[in-house]
């Protein structure tokens, strides 16, 4: 696991493209090329998953969906592109539609979960599917009461987990 925080100083990791393009970089450039250079590890689309919590999330998705070559399974735990920052999720719903062909085709599972709607993030998780319906991005979504917090999360991460390889 890294430490998403690529944002910069007072900047959330996710509240710009750079940032999540850093994260994306990251990912591709160091860790997985550290993992299976320094561990037994299958190789491949299919022996891999990627999954974030809140601002982990949003990684996961920009990261993810414009990487179905590298991983087959996303989990997206109380996040989703910001609704009332267009400047920033626009690009990305852009993105899905131009390549919603090979998102669904590639991704074996996009697990989208909420801790209902006293999660922080419940609003633009349900804009954001609301979003993936219009482009035909298949997901499948799961709600587990109890808002932004850790008990739900691990809920998610049971859930998720069960339909990995």
């Amino acid at each position: 696991m890294l430490d998403g925080n690529l944002g910069g100083p007072g900047s959330p990791a996710g509240s710009s493209e750079n940032a999540l393009k850093r994260f994306e970089d990251e990912l591709k450039q160091t860790v997985i090329p550290v993992v299976e250079s320094s561990y037994r590890v299958a190789k491949g689309a299919q022996n891999r998953a990627l999954a974030g919590l809140s601002m982990g999330g949003l990684q996961t998705l920009y990261a993810g969906l414009r990487n179905t070559d590298l991983f087959a399974s996303l989990g997206v735990f109380s996040s989703g592109f910001f609704a009332n920052t267009p400047a920033l999720s626009d690009p990305q719903y852009a993105f899905m539609k131009a390549h919603a062909g090979p998102i669904n085709t590639n991704l074996k599972q996009l697990w989208l979960s909420t801790g209902g709607p006293a999660d922080i993030a419940y609003a633009n998780n349900k804009v954001m599917r609301a979003r993936l319906d219009e482009l035909g991005i298949r997901y499948v979504y799961s709600e587990y009461p109890g808002g932004h917090t850790w008990p739900v999360w691990r809920h998610d991460l049971y859930r998720f987990a069960q339909g990995l390889f």
